[in-house]
């Protein structure tokens, strides 16, 4: 099948139309406008309803409404307006209620920049909503796997009846990429029988609630959602290892500067320094056992951390999944600045203590 050229944002939004998106609620915000303005053309065209909204916390909760109606529902938004939604996503985790929500990453905090950041990974993973919940965190790099993620996205939803993210940096929302448009298979049922539209041929209406107010309630209610969220720890773990089989140094990190890594490797390689890439691609569920068993491995001697936010956010992951086995260091930009490959090249240099050229 030939590949066609496709910005991201753009790509995203005719993915999860494909997908069978009923409708969507959003805002506009850079880097992600391009999202909503493709859907408020094309979705409706395809039978669905586009509604922008009058703010991002009146976006979530459309979609509240429309996911526990039974429709598949998403939003998408930039680092502050996702912040916005985040009561929105707790009630969508606690009542059970599938979406589809996009972040295409900017940099911050507050409302920082318009250009690309990773600062929104402990949000995300996290989560900025009260209580203990959970969501997939699925995290493409390229636009293929943008296109490929949301649609899947639409399935785990629904498999779990639980809200998923796709979070990318703004820079892969931006980029234009060929990409395939590959056949999409439904892999969650169409049924059902749960959502909140009507009696059916039932003796009953359906509920759709995140409000428990006697404790036994809640906490038995709770125990559901922890086994739940259980499971998807166990099935939906996701990662990439490039080059790791011999590795003295491994690079963790995901999106845009684990592409970047992939130069910077080219690079030590020719060098005789043998590097390797770790990339999770499931941020939560955080591919904890795969990275600790590679890190206990006799020819890794350093972790190097690379990511697009000033402190590190996925390196307490990182650190707590290598458990003190090797050492770990940092390599980090933020405000929308990409770490180059020569940054990266010196970082590898000083993390095995040799100088740098």
């Amino acid at each position: 099948m030939a590949k066609e050229l496709w910005k991201g944002n753009e790509a995203i939004a005719e993915a999860a139309i494909r997908a069978g998106c009923d409708c969507f609620f959003g805002y506009p915000i850079t880097p992600q406008s391009e999202v909503p303005e493709y859907m408020s053309v094309h979705l409706p065209k395809a039978g669905g309803v586009f509604v922008q909204s009058e703010s991002e916390i009146a976006a979530i909760n459309m979609v509240y409404g429309a996911g526990g109606s039974g429709k598949r529902a998403m939003t998408s938004s930039s680092s502050p307006g996702i912040s916005l939604k985040q009561e929105g996503i707790t009630y969508l985790a606690g009542a059970e209620v599938p979406a589809v929500i996009v972040n295409c990453m900017r940099g911050g905090p507050g409302l920082g920049t318009i250009q690309p950041g990773q600062g929104d990974y402990y949000q995300a993973t996290r989560g900025g909503g009260n209580g203990d919940y959970r969501t997939v965190v699925l995290a493409p790099s390229n636009v293929q796997e943008a296109v490929d993620f949301v649609q899947e996205a639409f399935d785990i939803a629904d498999e779990y009846r639980n809200p998923v993210m796709v979070v990318m940096d703004g820079l892969i929302g931006q980029m234009m990429e060929p990409i395939e448009w590959k056949e999409y298979k439904r892999r969650a049922s169409t049924e059902k029988p749960w959502a909140a539209g009507g009696k059916f041929g039932r003796d009953h209406t359906n509920i759709i609630n995140s409000l428990y107010i006697e404790p036994e309630a809640c906490d038995i209610h709770n125990q559901h959602l922890t086994v739940k969220f259980n499971l998807m720890a166990e099935k939906e773990v996701r990662y990439e290892t490039v080059n790791c089989e011999d590795a003295e140094i491994i690079i963790t990190s995901y999106g845009t500067p684990a592409r970047i890594a992939l130069s910077a490797m080219e690079v030590l390689a020719a060098e005789g320094i043998k590097v390797g890439l770790f990339r999770p691609i499931t941020l939560w569920p955080f591919p904890e056992k795969a990275l600790h068993d590679l890190a206990g491995k006799d020819h890794v001697k350093h972790i190097l951390d690379i990511e697009l936010s000033s402190t590190g956010q996925m390196i307490d992951d990182v650190r707590l999944a290598v458990e003190g086995q090797k050492p770990i260091s940092y390599l980090g930009r933020a405000g929308g600045m990409m770490p180059s490959v020569e940054e990266m090249v010196d970082a590898v240099y000083k993390a095995l203590g040799k100088e740098v050229k």
